[in-house]
């Protein structure tokens, strides 16, 4: 995986998360702490990155 994209990804997770998710989590009663999200900010930029596979592939169709 690309480490820029990484990176790109994990800055748009952030910039989300601590807001919108984090109330959610908090209304639904879950607490979570940065190790408990660590796997799945991990399964995120798994996701950006085929995500952005796939739509670079359709660009150069």
């Amino acid at each position: 995986m690309n480490q820029d994209k990484s990176m790109e990804f994990m800055q748009i997770a952030m910039k989300y998360l601590p807001e919108q998710a984090k109330e959610k989590l908090d209304q639904a009663g879950v607490e979570i702490s940065f190790e408990l999200l660590q796997p799945f900010m991990e399964l995120f930029t798994k996701v950006m990155n085929e995500a952005y596979e796939l739509g670079k592939n359709d660009a150069l169709k």
